[in-house]
């Protein structure tokens, strides 16, 4: 049955979805037009709105380049390179592979967003290597454990609400994580996405006569081989003493830091291993600079794309547009409703505004005082913001970039399979929500 369903779903998006760039610049004008019809604010003003945000996610595009950069450079270690390869030699078959690739997203993304990212597309490419799989499904699989992470560990709005001095502490104190991550509504949710995210990803395999392989030429090391050094300079460049020497401060550093705070990991902490542990286990400088220069290849949509990301999220909170949206939904809600009318206000928003802690700041202003006024769940309510930011990343291409860049696939590709997932974990995710 879902084979059947994903098959004219990914005709649709192959033949329909434009690349990421494209899907950026549209949804752009979409935000403008939306503002400009229901907002008080004229087309001089929202052009400036645009322009001044246009440059806020700088950090965070550097982040999440490097998030590609560094897994890429760890991958490539001849340990790490064995690892994966001996991890995927547990897949005995396609459907193995789709499934196993399904579990491991789902776990890393529950630890860490970041962490989930980068693991997952690397497995997915292990596999490949191993395994005749659709390639398309694969990545896609990886991609689709991604829609736990705002349930896990690494939430940001329960991290957030859970920190002293948070911006609606006076409204609504401080919430331990005990009561959002480990309640028991969100760990059933979790429990059922491990369940059915896999098994769906499994039902969806294409025909063997529908199949898309993965060219060979994708999946190969393609750094030169380089003859023995001739020069002081060369010899410097082959030299792993260089490597080492600075290798061992990074990593003292991480011990440190999970000796001293614990098992706390953020966007940052998660480059800083993966960048010194790849430096570690590289050979020399000259094959750590060719897989670097390798894997950045993969990340021109992160350079061009998020300036524009950071633009239509100045458009939506600074116009009123999201809170108007929100808004909407609270009008329509019942204290038992709250929470799932909230999980699609915020499904919505985020694919204007696909980032955790900025969408949190542009809807709790309009959802606490809803749940205090109709005395509805706060702890659900604020975790139904979190789970729509998380849930409808199954069709925002901007957070599948970074894998892609990794896979060598575009958004076209997957967004087929993640689109029957999409319905499916709605489904999941609602339904705990408004009946539990």
């Amino acid at each position: 049955m879902l084979r059947f369903l994903a098959r004219p779903a990914t005709r649709l998006m192959e033949r329909y979805l434009p690349d990421a760039f494209i899907f950026v610049l549209i949804l752009t004008l979409v935000a403008m037009a939306a503002a400009l019809l229901t907002q008080p604010v004229t087309p001089l003003q929202l052009v400036q709105q645009w322009g001044d945000g246009f440059w806020k996610l700088l950090e965070f595009a550097m982040q999440m380049l490097l998030v590609l950069v560094t897994g890429y450079i760890m991958a490539t270690t001849p340990l790490v390179s064995r690892l994966l390869e001996r991890l995927a030699g547990i897949a005995r078959g396609p459907g193995s592979a789709v499934v196993i690739v399904s579990l491991v997203s789902l776990a890393a993304a529950w630890l860490n967003w970041g962490f989930g990212l980068v693991v997952g597309a690397l497995f997915a490419k292990a596999l490949a290597r191993r395994v005749q799989v659709d390639y398309r499904l694969l990545i896609a699989s990886a991609y689709s454990g991604f829609v736990i992470w705002h349930g896990g560990i690494s939430g940001s709005v329960p991290l957030t609400i859970s920190t002293p001095g948070h911006f609606a502490e006076d409204q609504i104190g401080l919430i331990p994580t005990s009561a959002t991550t480990f309640a028991g509504f969100n760990l059933l949710i979790c429990a059922l996405l491990f369940i059915f995210v896999p098994l769906i990803n499994r039902l969806m395999m294409p025909a063997p006569d529908e199949t898309v392989l993965v060219d060979p030429a994708m999946l190969e090391d393609r750094r030169p081989v380089l003859a023995p050094p001739r020069t002081p300079a060369e010899w410097l460049e082959r030299s792993p003493i260089l490597l080492w020497a600075i290798a061992v401060p990074g990593l003292v550093w991480i011990v440190q830091h999970f000796i001293t705070k614990g098992p706390v990991l953020n966007l940052n902490v998660v480059n800083f291993v993966f960048l010194f542990i790849g430096i570690a286990l590289h050979r020399s400088p000259r094959d750590l600079l060719d897989s670097l220069d390798e894997g950045v290849r993969g990340g021109a949509g992160i350079v061009i794309q998020f300036p524009f990301y950071a633009g239509i999220m100045a458009i939506m909170t600074q116009s009123g547009l999201a809170v108007t949206l929100s808004e909407w939904f609270v009008a329509i809600s019942t204290a038992e409703t709250l929470p799932f009318w909230t999980l699609i206000s915020a499904g919505i928003v985020n694919i204007f505004v696909p980032s955790g802690g900025g969408q949190w700041a542009v809807q709790a202003p309009v959802v606490i005082p809803a749940a205090q006024a109709l005395g509805a769940d706060m702890t659900r309510t604020v975790m139904a913001v979190a789970w729509g930011d998380a849930w409808t990343n199954l069709l925002q291409p901007f957070w599948a970039l970074p894998m892609l860049g990794i896979a060598g696939l575009k958004p076209r590709d997957i967004m087929g399979f993640c689109m029957i997932q999409l319905v499916a974990t709605g489904i999941i995710i609602g339904g705990v929500l408004y009946f539990l």
